[in-house]
């Protein structure tokens, strides 16, 4: 097996769409020009669309559609109703979107049943006018910004509710461009994005002046085989330790928990794991975030028509239903099993990383 040291050194693939498709008014901002350019030197076909709907001429076949979908990303300019604000509860005060989509092929994915329509990722073009909207919402969220427990955050916006910032990093420039644009911002606000993805050359060297958490979101080996197109989990706690020697506040996202036979010993090892790798770091600021799996009837649907041949269980087996705040139903693990899958994390993150702040368990 590869070890964690050797791919510190092994260059990382990055991740590019087969074609990007541009809409009109995405070409009028510079952003979406800058985009184009980055597309174009990587050698991405950029398909320049006459107006602003994005149109798929996708196969019939249902497997090819689906790949050829995920294969491309839609530069499009986010409207004012994306550039709302929302809570994003238990992680941070307000989701803010980069983009919408992400190429990973988790057969766990959550979203399944949120994002309507052709599972293409869409970029947004208008990165200033998301960026310079978002000081009317300092000090007005109710999950770090006046939660005594976590105030020390200050007002935080969580970039990873419906993408992976990272994945599109190579193509888009926007994690950095928002990074950057923190590190500029006097202000008690902290920008944080989750990835299953490693390559953080393009983060390392910027000046985030600690306004930026990077999360690692980590699963056992065991796992891998539903975390299709994504990092190895060494390569994700390898970047994270170098964005944490960067200066960068840090954390894990252990999600989604899945209570599958030999769980126990397995998220023991990925805790120890993740322990190892990030041993001896000079002023560590770890936080710890845990998502148990659940899904909906309508993500369960989208999934088992992309997975087919998933063995991830989504039985009624050791399941109730929860009622969300939006009135709609998701399968959680039940009490039982709440408690024994809390209890050994619990157990096991207080021995072998003491010094790492647990943030939610849900």
């Amino acid at each position: 097996m590869e070890s964690a040291q050797a791919l510190d050194a092994k260059p990382l693939r990055a991740w590019l769409p087969r074609r990007l498709l541009v809409t009109r008014s995405a070409r009028g901002f510079d952003h979406g020009r800058h985009v184009m350019a980055r597309a174009a030197a990587l050698g991405v076909e950029i398909v320049e669309l006459p107006a602003d709907r994005v149109a798929l001429d996708l196969p019939d076949d249902p497997r090819r559609a689906y790949a050829q979908a995920k294969a491309t990303v839609a530069l499009v300019v986010a409207p004012p109703s994306k550039r709302r604000l929302q809570p994003i509860a238990p992680s941070a005060d307000w989701r803010v979107d980069l983009a919408e989509g992400c190429p990973a092929h988790c057969s766990y994915c959550y979203l399944a049943g949120s994002l309507k329509g052709p599972p293409i990722t869409r970029v947004y073009a208008n990165l200033d006018e998301i960026l310079d909207a978002l000081p009317a919402y300092l000090g007005q969220g109710q999950i770090t910004s006046r939660n005594r427990d976590r105030a020390a955050e200050g007002t935080t916006f969580e970039a990873s509710c419906y993408t992976d910032p990272l994945a599109l990093e190579a193509l888009t420039g926007s994690l950095s461009a928002a990074i950057a644009w923190f590190g500029r911002w006097q202000a008690p606000a902290q920008l944080r994005f989750t990835s299953k993805f490693a390559d953080v050359s393009s983060l390392t060297g910027l000046d985030h002046q600690g306004r930026t958490r990077m999360r690692a979101s980590i699963n056992p080996s065991a796992f891998a085989r539903f975390e299709g197109g994504t990092a190895p989990v060494a390569a994700r706690l390898a970047a994270l330790r170098a964005m944490a020697l960067a200066g960068y506040p840090v954390g894990l996202t252990i999600a989604p928990i899945i209570a599958a036979p030999g769980w126990e010993q397995a998220y023991a090892e990925l805790i120890d794991q993740a322990a190892a790798r990030l041993a001896d770091l000079p002023d560590l600021d770890l936080t710890i975030e845990c998502i148990t799996h659940r899904f909906t009837t309508g993500s369960k649907a989208v999934l088992n028509s992309w997975y087919p041949g998933s063995s991830l269980d989504m039985t009624p087996a050791n399941r109730t239903t929860k009622r969300t705040k939006f009135g709609t139903e998701k399968q959680v693990y039940d009490a039982a099993t709440m408690r024994d899958l809390r209890s050994v994390f619990e157990e096991r993150l207080g021995r072998s990383l003491p010094m790492a702040r647990l943030l939610y368990w849900t």
